[in-house]
């Protein structure tokens, strides 16, 4: 691709994704509007979404970072208290602060210098022993090839521009993110799609290049809207739809500048990253309004657990006597008690036909 004459003139089929986009708009209005609308706490929303976005970005490329560490240095950052805080590290506060410098720094102009810190913050000193990464250097003179198979049998899936050409390349990918901000002419959703291929194709960085190129996506979603970034997560999207996501990654950038195809899964997944918090929002209002109706002092702390196990959807079907003895550790005939006074003050009802089809479900009524 980058070997095209004309790159980075990049191409698309406006018939096809035009529609896509205003679709891909209007659920993100919807999204915006519904955060607005609800008393949610909101700085506990944006928390519980960062570290999604941070833990899932590294599980892309296969690293698994400690949840309750990023989530600490995270509530440390925004100023959330923790009833049980977890110790954090060099490598978790260096992600939490450029997380929330990819969403909060809006306005100011992006620059190599950011990203080489971001990446500094990314991989700091004594990182790994394994696999020693200097953070903030742009890649040396070896050819950037990603590979799989055998060592002996290599399959190229890409290559990335020489060294040679590399810092002229940032440049203009820099000059255009920040001219490209104020093109009216260029849907901001659009541009992230265009930064996101843009980035990982250039693919300067000897390590963590898919990370860095998520930060940068994240800030362009971040100016499209400048404030629901903070409530959606899409690298937990790119994680589940993983595979496809380094199919579509190998079909563009093997062939020519037009990227409709990119552009069509860019958005697919972001619309499925809506749907989710959407859902996510709507459990959350359904739940809230369930407890308002429920006096919870005459609730065991077992029955209180396996009601919020119903609401959160951890039992579709509902659930039995046997889920609930071994949910509570109660005794089985403990169970069956607590579950028929669950029914009999209209907290659940019955579903089957008795016996033991018989299953539990929340009282909606």
């Amino acid at each position: 691709m980058c070997e095209q004459p004309d790159w980075p003139a990049f191409q698309w089929d406006r018939a096809r994704i035009e529609p896509i986009l205003r679709e891909t708009r209007l659920h993100q209005g919807v999204l915006l509007g519904k955060m607005s609308a609800q008393s949610l706490d909101h700085k506990q929303s944006m928390l519980d979404t960062l570290l999604a976005n941070i833990v899932h970005s590294s599980a892309i490329e296969g690293e698994k970072l400690n949840a309750f560490s990023v989530r600490s240095s995270l509530a440390n950052k925004l100023g959330v208290s923790e009833e049980k805080p977890f110790p954090t590290t060099k490598q978790t506060d260096g992600l939490a602060d450029i997380m929330l410098d990819a969403i909060e720094r809006l306005e100011e102009p992006l620059t190599l210098e950011r990203i080489l810190h971001w990446h500094e913050k990314l991989f700091p000193s004594g990182y790994t022993l394994f696999n020693p990464v200097e953070g903030g250097r742009w890649r040396g003179d070896v050819p950037m090839q990603v590979v799989s198979g055998r060592i002996d049998k290599p399959k190229v899936h890409f290559e990335a521009p020489s060294r040679q050409v590399l810092d002229k390349e940032l440049d203009q990918f820099v000059e255009w993110f920040n001219a490209s901000k104020a093109d009216a002419l260029l849907d901001p959703l659009l541009r992230a799609a265009i930064t996101h291929l843009w980035c990982v194709t250039l693919h300067p960085l000897d390590d963590g290049n898919g990370r860095i190129t998520r930060l940068l996506t994240d800030l362009a979603l971040a100016q499209a809207d400048k404030q629901s970034v903070r409530f959606y997560a899409m690298s937990v999207g790119i994680m589940a739809n993983r595979k496809s996501y380094y199919e579509i990654l190998e079909q563009t950038q093997k062939g020519d500048l037009v990227i409709t195809e990119w552009i069509v899964w860019f958005c697919k997944v972001l619309n499925e990253t809506f749907s989710d918090v959407l859902d996510e929002i709507e459990q959350t209002i359904q739940k809230t309004n369930y407890w308002r109706k429920v006096d919870q002092v005459k609730l065991s702390p077992e029955q209180t657990k396996v009601l919020n196990r119903l609401l959160d959807g951890d039992f579709p079907e509902g659930i039995n006597t046997s889920q609930y003895h071994k949910v509570t550790k109660v005794s089985k005939p403990t169970a069956t008690r607590h579950l028929a006074y669950l029914v009999e003050i209209g907290c659940i009802e019955k579903t089957g036909a008795g016996g033991r089809s018989t299953r539990y479900v929340i009282n909606k009524a």
